[in-house]
């Protein structure tokens, strides 16, 4: 044999262990691939998101106000599925779950998002259930008082769209932190529901967000997010049911996608001190200064610091609070905008004494500078023959919070041209 032939030999030999070894791991591998889908063909994708371009914005949230009533074992055993709204859509999702209000540790081994089939429903549209993990793991313990934010999760999310996310604890967890007016109905199920993608087990109705406080999105696309920090005027609480007809959806949908909405409204919070739920300025740090991808603050706090007893008599005392936070914020970076406070003449709280604080704290937010920009919602929805109180078109009955159409009236009248950055106001 000549010295060419031995290599031409050596070489063939070479190229057959080469294949021979690559069909025996592509064999083993994607034989492993094929028996699991077909064992479990409905389990959701669960890859973690690549790394890609884009920043991490907030496309939803929400502000726990306190633990939800006898709740002291949890929902031991039960699925929770949150139906919650986008503001702005992107490539891949995570999500926050809060035990702030809770007595133990939760315990979740099982946790899901998907886009849903139709608004408000439980059922998952085709191809969107996605299995959450937290640190590579299906399940996770939320001390009290503690939050965790899950693993991204590769998933196409649409603006102006309905997602599910479902939580599954299988032990008492004590308190539930929750939100207690959301305006929107979510849903309960008995066992681990949370990968079902039809909706038929859930057959408990919830008017509640339980555990989950935010919903992120990978995108490229928005610049930013709005966050609005408010009472029950920003929570919506008088706006219909399941319809996205809160001031802030108005003002969503006019951004179009370039910047998200998150609804940081409680009901009956004040900015000064504690009651329903953390006051304004305790709060603003997690609220506020915390969303992903914040880039303005709207502050609508103030009336029922004015309206609920206790009353804040010293309109002095309000301008104060509200200037600290337009401090935190601009400390941030952040855009600040201020929001005057509307009227509420004929409700049974009202009367001169509290109009007169009122009025001195709207001539303090239009005229002392205390925010880059002012939204006037005193003037977009008083009764121009009757100043003190709301347009009867506008008021939803009770004098105090808007109709839908003066929800609408409210998200147009915000200036989109007062999210441009400037130059900060002089305090």
């Amino acid at each position: 044999m000549t010295k060419r032939n031995g290599y031409a030999l050596l070489a063939a030999l070479a190229a057959v262990v080469v294949l021979i070894s690559g069909a025996i791991f592509a064999g083993a591998t994607l034989g492993g691939r094929d028996e699991k889908t077909q064992a479990q063909p409905h389990r959701p994708v669960r890859s973690a998101a690549p790394a890609t371009s884009g920043s991490w914005i907030g496309t939803w949230s929400t502000s726990p106000a306190f633990a939800e009533p006898n709740t002291e074992q949890g929902f031991p055993g039960r699925s929770i599925r949150n139906v919650v709204h986008t503001s702005i859509g992107g490539t891949s999702t995570r999500v926050t779950l809060s035990n702030l209000f809770g007595g133990r540790p939760l315990r979740i081994t099982h946790a899901s998002v998907a886009v849903a089939a139709t608004p408000g429903a439980p059922t998952a549209a085709q191809g969107t259930m996605r299995r959450l993990l937290f640190g590579g793991s299906t399940a996770v313990v939320i001390p009290p008082g503690g939050q965790v934010v899950s693993d991204p999760a590769v998933l196409e999310v649409p603006r102006d769209t309905d997602l599910l996310v479902t939580t599954y604890s299988p032990t008492p967890s004590g308190p539930v932190t929750h939100h207690p007016r959301a305006r929107q109905t979510s849903y309960v199920a008995e066992g681990d529901r949370t990968e079902d993608t039809l909706g038929d087990p859930y057959t408990e109705q919830t008017p509640y967000w339980r555990y989950l406080t935010a919903v992120d999105v990978l995108t490229g696309k928005a610049e930013g997010a709005v966050v609005v920090i408010g009472d029950s005027i920003t929570d919506g609480v008088t706006s219909t049911a399941g319809a996205n007809r809160r001031w802030t959806d108005v003002l969503a949908e006019r951004l179009d996608g370039r910047y998200a909405v998150l609804n940081q409204g409680i009901s009956g919070n004040r900015l000064l001190s504690d009651g329903t739920g953390p006051s304004g300025l305790s709060r603003f740090d997690r609220d506020v200064l915390s969303r992903s991808g914040a880039k303005a603050v709207v502050v609508v706090l103030g009336i029922n610091d004015i309206l609920r007893p206790p009353h804040e008599l010293e309109a002095t005392r309000i301008a104060a609070g509200l200037e600290q936070v337009a401090r935190q914020a601009r400390a941030r970076g952040l855009r600040v905008i201020g929001a005057t406070i509307m009227p509420f003449e004929g409700t049974r709280a009202h009367t001169p004494q509290l109009e007169a604080v009122r009025d001195t704290v709207n001539e303090a937010i239009r005229t002392r500078g205390i925010f880059d920009e002012v939204v006037d919602f005193d003037l977009a929805l008083r009764d121009p023959y009757a100043p003190d109180r709301l347009l009867p078109a506008y008021d939803s009955g009770d004098h105090l919070h808007p109709s839908d159409a003066g929800y609408r009236r409210m998200g147009m009248a915000f200036d989109l041209a007062s999210l441009r950055s400037t130059a900060a106001a002089e305090l």
